[in-house]
């Protein structure tokens, strides 16, 4: 028996989290606007736009299935949100990239974004963030290792 639950308390973060969001109306709820996962995978891909992303980095840095990422990013093509183009390098794989559409999404939110990280790091110094990040890998890498001994 153990005085607190992580798993617990990254629920009720969780909560208290996506309550802010939705009380500030970061990621919008009707189908023409950007979801949270939307929002994920803008930003993502808005980060590594010196890089080709294909739909396996997106499944693998979000943890998300394959039928998952497909629906996600045929609604956000649909959406006029994201474009997939051809490589040169090989044709069989298209690389995800931001509209002008996406792009003025991402300003828009990051500025949100940056205020709420501003928010949660009140009173915290470098070292318990840092210990916080580090311990939060740790947490991720376990989770990873239990399933993987599953398959």
């Amino acid at each position: 028996m153990y005085e607190r639950y992580i798993g617990l308390e990254i629920s009720k973060i969780n909560n208290m989290l996506r309550r802010k969001c939705k009380r500030e109306n970061l990621f919008a709820q009707s189908e023409d606007e950007v979801t949270r996962k939307n929002g994920w995978i803008i930003g993502y891909l808005a980060d590594n736009r010196d890089k080709d992303i294909f739909q396996k980095d997106i499944e693998n840095k979000f943890s998300i299935r394959r039928s998952t990422v497909s629906g996600i990013l045929q609604l956000m093509e649909k959406k006029g949100y994201v474009k997939r183009e051809g490589v040169a390098y090989d044709a069989r794989l298209k690389k995800l990239t931001l509209t002008e559409k996406a792009w003025d999404y991402y300003y828009k939110i990051m500025v949100k974004i940056n205020e709420g990280e501003d928010m949660l790091r009140t009173d915290l110094d470098m070292d318990e963030i840092n210990t916080f990040l580090a311990t939060i890998d740790k947490i991720k890498k376990n989770i990873e290792e239990q399933e993987a001994s599953l398959k």
